[in-house]
Parts: C-alpha cells; sequence; structure tokens
C-alpha cells in the first residue's frame, strides 16, 4: 500500500492475464458431456476478470497512473511451472487447481489490502472483489472435480498447495498482488 499506482498496474495485469487464462480453458473440457457447463462458467469468469480490469484500470488513471507496458509474475510463472503438460486430463486438472490457488490467494490479498488499506476508495475497492475471487477459485476446484475423481483431485490439491507455500516463501516483498512477507 505505500505504491499504490505500481499495486494498481501490478493488479491490472494479473486481472488481464486471468481473463485471458479463462478463456484459453474454455475450449479444454474434459468430454461434451459438460461442454455446456464448462463454457458458461469459463465465459463467466472471463467476463468479470475484464470488468475487473476495466475498474482497476480506471482507478488507475483517476490517480494519474497508466498500465504499465510489461509485467512479469514470478509467483504465477512458478506456478505455472508445475503443470503436467502434455499429459492430457493430468495437464488440464493442474492448469485448474492453479487457476484455483492464484484466486485463492488474490481473495486473501484483497481482504489484507481492504484492512491495511488508509484510503476508503481502495479499501472499499478491495473489499469488492473479495468475493468474486473467491467464486471464482470455487468454480476452478469445482471444474477439477470433473476431469479426474475427487480422491486424485484432493490427493493434486495438496501436492500443488505445499509447493506454492515454497514459492510463496521465495517472493521478495514489493507492491505486488502476490509479493512475499515484508521485511
Amino acid at each position: 500500500m505505500r505504491d499504490p499506482l505500481a499495486l494498481l498496474g501490478e493488479h491490472a495485469w494479473l486481472e488481464r492475464k486471468a481473463a485471458s487464462n479463462a478463456l484459453d480453458l474454455l475450449g479444454r473440457w474434459p468430454d461434451s458431456a459438460c461442454a455446456t457447463h464448462w463454457v458458461g462458467v469459463l465465459s463467466t469468469i472471463a467476463r468479470d476478470e475484464t470488468q475487473h480490469l476495466q475498474a482497476v484500470v480506471r482507478l488507475l488513471a483517476a490517480r494519474g497512473g497508466q498500465l504499465p507496458r510489461v509485467h512479469r509474475n514470478p509467483y504465477a510463472t512458478a506456478l505455472h511451472g508445475l503443470v503436467r503438460r502434455g499429459q492430457g486430463p493430468l495437464e488440464l486438472l493442474d492448469r485448474l487447481l492453479v487457476s484455483a490457488l492464484i484466486e485463492a490467494r488474490s481473495c486473501e490479498r484483497f481482504e489484507r489490502l481492504a484492512d491495511c488499506a488508509t484510503e476508503p476508495e481502495l479499501a472499499a475497492f478491495y473489499r469488492g472483489l473479495m468475493a468474486s475471487e473467491a467464486g471464482h477459485h470455487q468454480a476452478f476446484v469445482s471444474l477439477a472435480g470433473k476431469v479426474v475423481t475427487a480422491a486424485a483431485c484432493a490427493a493434486r490439491w495438496a501436492e500443488l498447495a505445499a509447493a506454492e507455500a515454497r514459492i510463496l516463501a521465495t517472493q521478495g516483498p514489493g507492491p505486488r498482488m502476490h509479493g512475499g512477507v515484508a521485511v
């Protein structure tokens, strides 16, 4: 919160990436029986994330900032590195669960930012995003449950959550949505 323009700029990029991710997953349903539900859920998430992007960019512009041209997110990059690429349903499961982890952490971060914000506008903004991100987390977990058995999904969730904890421990502090612990 010490650098709200940098945080908002980074946040805008993450919303854009979240919308792109949902659209990319849209065409990867595990069987034709769930295609309509799959498309409905993921297109709703993509729409929500696009609306969040618009809201963040408006807030950024109102404060004199602009969307940065380049963005890197070491947290998300490391998580995506855990995806079992080229392994069909296992790749899809991993992509959904990584998305769920990112949404869960965003929800937690929005809550912390809302609690720490000294400006009422920012506090209300971040608090307003919490429920949406929690819903996205649940949607990704639910979709993952359509790819493999509940036991396989839970086991992989535990593995990815443990790996994520190690990844988070390596993130340095800074004005990022998924930054490390402040020193």
